[in-house]
């Protein structure tokens, strides 16, 4: 399956919504800090509900560590700043699907990492910022989920 992973995440109830995301499609989760928040807080449990355990859900110390353990062979990374859509990829399972902080999103040397197959945006209309962390990666996920059929859907 694909792997959702958030650099560095501020808001707790993203996350939250993110682990509902993975469980509801059986992506994993991975969290690289730091994190903004405490992975306890009642914010974040209420916003992920009882799936929690249903999720596949990965802390690791840094990027570097993110690395390591994954052994990415294709690494998205989302930013409002690239100009290929995400809609343009033919996703793969095992893609990492890589999103940023809020608010500011991936900075120029974590886009910079060798890491990073391409960089890709999800459309909006002009003068706006950005789309809500978790929001962007249920998008995505879904967009690749599609791609491979619902593989393993009801």
């Amino acid at each position: 399956m694909f792997r959702i992973l958030f650099f560095s995440p501020r808001i707790a109830p993203n996350t939250g919504n993110a682990i509902r995301t993975a469980a509801a499609t059986g992506a994993e989760l991975h969290l690289v800090e730091p994190l903004g928040f405490d992975l306890s807080e009642p914010k974040l449990r209420r916003a992920g509900l009882d799936y929690h355990d249903l999720a596949s859900v990965t802390v690791h110390a840094s990027l570097d560590d993110a690395w390591t353990a994954l052994a990415p062979q294709r690494v998205f990374a989302f930013t409002a700043h690239a100009t290929r859509l995400f809609t343009d990829v033919r996703y793969q399972p095992g893609d990492v699907l890589m999103f940023g902080p809020e608010p500011t999103g991936l900075d120029a040397t974590t886009l910079a990492d060798s890491h990073i197959t391409d960089r890709i945006r999800i459309p909006m209309l002009s003068g706006r910022r950005s789309l809500n962390l978790a929001n962007a990666a249920a998008v995505a996920v879904y967009e690749a989920w599609r791609q491979q059929g619902f593989r393993g859907a009801r």
